[in-house]
């Protein structure tokens, strides 16, 4: 089989799965919405005097943000390993024993400590409930006042973030197991797939980039790729076992601009070096000069977090907004013109899930090439 019939088949193959994730991305989302509204307006009647709307910006954060508890669906939840370092030293326990109170209701005894959980934050419980029967002292604004023990909980993100190095590690596995038994012949099955991206990697961003040097860093740009594109696929799926933002986390971002950024410096020639602090213009400029140049290497990796972070924060949101607003009008009529929008960011996502892994991917390349490139 030829490259452009491998190339078609592939096509065709992308065309189906991503028919079918269209429908599953927009279906979950509206169960899901549908599914706090119901407990909004149960709440509503428990509490006559209190009338609650649907809360479109709760619901979206709700969705994007960390969580000790895997939501799968409707109402079953994977309770996921809560580890704190208290005063005591090191309590482990279940998520499940909060029994999915966000609010600081439900107090949980380990370890002869007592704690809370609010906003998906562990707190130490106080000694008695407010007026609310809250076991956390929270301000008008929710500003809690209790102390917090050191949290290395196996959060969804985390979870997700060892989830997508198992994924990689077998599929990269594979993809080498058949190079080895398939030398000179062409590929075929997982290796047919992944080949083409991998010589896109080389061939477009690599390459052009890095010169023939390029060998040395491919490992790191081919991790960095697809593990940013897997983990915004994943982020993609509402349910198990997707559902979690990790390229949406700002923390995740950061620790792959700071590779980035020491791979940069640690490889930067003395060319590179001069150029920040004695560039080639009039002595007095240098004032100017150098201060800009040495922000400069501190601005990339910024950028590069923030593009990350915000870009897909942002197509989840939009996404969930647009569903919600079917809920927040509590109409029907809406759906003619939300479920359509969502539809096309829903594709648009797709596509950005490409896209964010490849910007990040090239402008680390382009800016590694930088530091190493020959002086002409």
């Amino acid at each position: 089989m030829d490259c452009n019939h491998v190339f078609e088949f592939n096509v065709n193959r992308l065309i189906v799965a991503f028919t079918l994730f269209l429908a599953l991305f927009f279906v979950t989302p509206v169960l899901y919405a549908q599914e706090d509204t119901l407990k909004t307006t149960a709440a509503a009647h428990a509490e006559p005097e209190a009338e609650k709307k649907f809360n479109l910006g709760k619901f979206a954060l709700h969705h994007i943000a960390d969580s000790h508890s895997w939501h799968v669906i409707g109402d079953y939840y994977i309770g996921l390993p809560i580890m704190l370092y208290t005063n005591n030293g090191l309590v482990v326990f279940n998520a499940n024993d909060f029994h999915h109170d966000d609010e600081a209701k439900i107090v949980v005894e380990k370890g002869g400590q007592r704690f809370v959980k609010m906003h998906e934050k562990i707190y130490y419980a106080s000694e008695t409930a407010n007026e609310h029967g809250q076991y956390v002292d929270a301000g008008a604004e929710h500003h809690v006042n209790n102390a917090r023990p050191l949290d290395f909980s196996m959060t969804k993100n985390v979870c997700t973030l060892l989830l997508s190095v198992i994924v990689i590690l077998a599929v990269f596995l594979k993809v080498a197991s058949g190079y080895k038994k398939r030398a000179g012949k062409s590929p075929k099955g997982l290796q047919s797939w992944m080949e083409p991206i991998i010589m896109f990697v080389r061939d477009d961003i690599a390459i052009p980039n890095l010169g023939h040097k390029y060998e040395r860093f491919m490992p790191y740009l081919l991790t960095v790729f697809f593990f940013i594109w897997f983990n915004n696929m994943l982020g993609l799926i509402p349910f198990l076992p997707g559902g979690a933002n990790l390229t949406g986390n700002i923390s995740v971002t950061v620790v792959l601009a700071t590779i980035t950024f020491l791979m940069i410096n640690f490889n930067g020639n003395k060319y590179y070096w001069k150029h920040i602090f004695t560039p080639d213009v009039p002595w007095w400029l240098y004032i100017v000069l150098v201060p800009v140049e040495i922000i400069g290497i501190f601005t990339k990796p910024i950028a590069l977090a923030i593009r990350l972070f915000a870009n897909i924060t942002a197509g989840h949101i939009l996404g969930l907004a647009l569903i919600g607003l079917i809920f927040v009008f509590n109409s029907t009529a809406v759906s003619l013109a939300s479920v359509p929008f969502a539809l096309f960011i829903g594709a648009i996502e797709l596509l950005v899930a490409f896209i964010q892994a490849f910007i990040f991917t090239i402008l680390s390349a382009l800016f590694i090439g930088m530091a190493i490139e020959e002086h002409h």
